[in-house]
């Protein structure tokens, strides 16, 4: 409080000088006059947090971003409460360089964007935004900023020298060869799409390219809209090392959800669910069976899919677990 009091006497005696700058004619005189008085502001607004809660101004923004979380913060607010110029630099390494799963009004454009070659991804993540932000997205504004989870990435740094090296290496001649050796190298870690944005050298493809490495090439690669509730809206995950084989590939993304949410996201031979994860157990994700075999001419449909664990799905493929005696 002392500190915003003594601020808020030196603006006074600023602004004093700036009025009587007023009544004369020479512009660059009230222009000089009313530089002090913005260095004030800043002053005032680096105030209100304590040293002791952040001492930078890339530390202000972050206890700022973080006492409100998944709430649309303006830029004119972080430029006020860091108390420095460049603080949109500062956003960029909290994101970048520390991790903090910051958006801003471009990212959720960009999510829009992306996903507006299916209707149905871009529905439900309409819809997911809508529900988390309470403001239709297209709404938000390009200086809007938003803290999405509150919890620090802390391979973050790892990870943008790994994508660096992976985006220069000219053995991977395609955008999907590219993701894919991104996705490999964290499995079962959460991926910005910022990240697969970067590593695809801004082509817009790279989101289309990362559904087919999942409904075309076996790969389970999920966001929130694909049954993976528990992650970040814009965020994907390879869950699994592992490429399905060919024949519970090609499931369209629609019915995949449609199983899933039937079978309450859980498998249905031992009722195992995600939030059951251990670092101990063995199951690790969810997959899709077909009852009827795809090989065999069983179809892609709901009505002839149940949802089973990684452990389950290759007991049944092994012989070694009758899935009918189970369902029955």
């Amino acid at each position: 409080m002392k500190d915003i009091e003594a601020a808020l006497a030196r603006q006074k005696g600023q602004l004093d000088k700036f009025s009587n700058a007023l009544s004369g004619p020479d512009l660059r005189k009230k222009v000089l006059a009313l530089i002090p008085v913005v260095h004030g502001i800043r002053d005032i607004g680096s105030s209100l947090i304590s040293r002791e809660d952040a001492s930078s101004g890339r530390d202000r923004v972050l206890f700022y971003l973080r006492a409100y979380p998944r709430t649309l913060i303006a830029g004119d607010e972080l430029a006020v409460i860091s108390g420095i110029q460049d603080w949109p630099r500062r956003v960029r390494e909290l994101r970048v360089e520390f991790g903090w799963w910051i958006y801003s009004g471009v990212t959720f454009r960009q999510l829009l964007s992306e996903a507006g070659d299916d209707s149905g991804e871009l529905e439900r993540l309409t819809s997911d935004l809508k529900d988390l932000l309470g403001v239709e997205p297209g709404r938000i504004r390009t200086d809007q900023y938003v803290l999405m989870r509150d919890e620090q990435d802390r391979d973050a740094a790892h990870r943008w020298n790994v994508l660096n090296g992976i985006r220069r290496d000219k053995s991977l001649t395609s955008v999907k060869a590219k993701l894919l050796a991104y996705f490999r190298k964290n499995p079962g870690h959460p991926i910005t799409g910022e990240e697969l944005r970067y590593l695809a050298k801004d082509k817009s493809e790279w989101a289309r390219r990362t559904r087919e490495l999942r409904t075309e090439d076996g790969w389970p690669v999920l966001t929130r809209q694909q049954g993976r509730p528990d992650l970040p809206v814009g965020s994907y995950v390879l869950e699994e090392d592992r490429q399905a084989p060919a024949h519970d590939r090609k499931i369209a993304d629609p019915v995949r959800i449609e199983v899933l949410e039937r079978d309450g996201f859980a498998c249905r031979v031992c009722g195992w669910t995600r939030d059951k994860a251990s670092r101990d157990d063995p199951r690790r994700l969810l997959e899709l069976h077909h009852v009827h075999e795809h090989r065999d001419g069983g179809k892609n449909e709901a009505d002839n899919l149940v949802t089973l664990c990684n452990v389950d799905h290759d007991e049944v493929h092994a012989g070694r677990l009758d899935l009918a005696a189970k369902l029955h």
